[in-house]
């Protein structure tokens, strides 16, 4: 008869386990932040004099573009001497790396009359070889706020670092709230590329397109926070937020060239998503007759408010991050949005996950850097604070409900496999002689031909 292990395996097989498997591992992990200078004098000239304050130095967002990953550093305090590094990948010496400023040290300095760098959020390289950062342009938010000017948009080229465009905010998209910390990059069209830049501080969106060097900004009240939802507990620490539209990901080019924007407020259980065309009509887009093409996808449930987050387009999964959490989720965009799930949770691993992005080698990146830390309490060096986590996508979310769903053949073959492996009844056994009496083998070929007709039905439920 067909051992309860068996039975196990081959329901675990068809209908799958609700529950992720934690394949997320530690590339690298930091107590503080350091950078690569000169030399170790010109290090301690920096620590000495204040430019370089490790405690004021915390990573916010990622991006990975071939051997190189990209840490935004922004400005909160000061004694942040580079608010825009990187690491190699190829560099497997240390877990804790020092990262190297992006572009250069110089690119940084705060004393030009229009510094090319203040502090970005967010970065984005798209698939035509070229980084696209948000940069705030605003410092000292935890201390003296300092404004170097509108925010601005800035576009390497990233093999050879050097500044192709930059482009500032017109003052009547910038509102006097307003913080942009968040960017998506529609890069269908490499010379008719769009960004889109949330403002999560006076809710809107501004669209801006490379073609024709100009941006709009849109408003919609599904970019306004929860009022209801702006409670937030991370690791014994409670605090209140507000913050409008966050987390911005976009799906693959459909047939027509356009593409979903998937977006929430931060302050907010909910995704909603718009059809790009809409917003790239900038006619259109800055009327008000576009309220209709906004669509509610639905709630992430209680407490499940969340960041930022990404796209992987060959699944369709949107992974984003869970501060309330210390965890990471994910949501099945091709299954009428029914299925979300786990895919990582952590309270000593992930606390504050910060920033999630997939590279294209189909690799996942999380970073965490317990931001309600660093803002309401103090961060100890003495200990791990800041992670950056990564695994396959297809590892990530295997045994969720994010996972797609097996084809019916590699199903009904593995069902085989687990049937043939712990029944024994082959086809060179059919003459032997059953120990237990006649019936036995019989009742037993019975029982396993009726299991494997109730899992082969389960199969086909599952899968329509």
């Amino acid at each position: 008869m067909m051992t309860r292990w068996a039975v196990t395996v081959a329901l675990l097989l068809i209908v799958g386990v609700a529950a992720g498997k934690d394949n997320l591992h530690v590339e690298y992990e930091w107590r503080e932040m350091d950078f690569k200078y000169d030399n170790p004098d010109q290090r301690w000239t920096a620590i000495e004099q204040g430019a370089f304050k490790p405690t004021s130095v915390i990573p916010f967002g990622l991006e990975v573009y071939r051997h190189r990953l990209f840490v935004t550093l922004p400005r909160w305090r000061s004694g942040v001497p580079a608010s825009l590094a990187y690491l190699d990948l190829n560099d497997n010496s240390t877990k804790m790396p020092a990262l190297m400023p992006f572009p250069s040290w110089v690119a940084h300095n705060l004393n030009d009359t229009e510094p090319e760098l203040v502090s970005p959020f967010r970065v984005k390289a798209d698939q035509c070889g070229r980084l696209w950062v948000l940069d705030s342009r605003i410092s000292g938010v935890l201390e003296q706020t300092k404004l170097y000017g509108t925010a601005q948009l800035l576009v390497y080229d990233i093999h050879n670092d050097d500044l192709l465009r930059r482009y500032i905010l017109p003052a009547g998209q910038s509102k006097q709230s307003s913080f942009f910390a968040n960017l998506a990059v529609e890069d269908g069209d490499c010379e008719n590329t769009y960004a889109y830049m949330a403002d999560l501080g006076s809710p809107g969106l501004v669209v801006y397109s490379w073609r024709d060097q100009e941006s709009w900004r849109v408003q919609h009240h599904f970019f306004h926070p929860d009022p209801l939802a702006g409670n937030f507990s991370i690791n014994g620490i409670e605090f209140q937020w507000d913050d409008g539209v966050y987390g911005l990901a976009l799906s693959k080019p459909q047939m027509d060239g356009s593409a979903t924007l998937y977006f929430h407020p931060l302050t907010s259980t909910m995704e909603f998503s718009v059809n790009t065309t809409v917003l790239r009509n900038k006619t259109l887009a800055t009327s008000g007759d576009i309220f209709r093409e906004f669509k509610i996808l639905g709630s992430r449930g209680t407490d499940a408010q969340a960041g930022a987050q990404c796209l992987d387009p060959e699944t369709g999964v949107l992974f984003y991050a869970l501060p309330n959490q210390n965890a990471l989720g994910c949501w099945q965009t091709t299954n009428n949005y029914k299925m979300q799930d786990r895919v990582y949770a952590s309270d000593n691993m992930l606390i504050f996950p910060s920033d999630v992005k997939v590279d294209h080698k189909r690799r996942l990146w999380v970073l965490s850097n317990q931001l309600q830390s660093f803002i309401y309490d103090e961060l100890y060096g003495g200990s791990i604070n800041f992670r950056i986590l990564s695994a396959s996508v297809k590892d990530a979310i295997e045994r969720t409900s994010c996972e797609p769903p097996k084809k019916l053949p590699e199903l009904i073959s593995k069902l085989g496999e687990v049937i043939k492996t712990n029944i024994g009844f082959k086809s060179s056994d059919s003459s032997s002689t059953p120990s237990s009496g006649s019936g036995s083998t019989s009742g037993s070929a019975a029982w396993s031909l009726s299991l494997s007709v109730l899992l082969l039905g389960s199969a086909i439920s599952w899968l329509l």
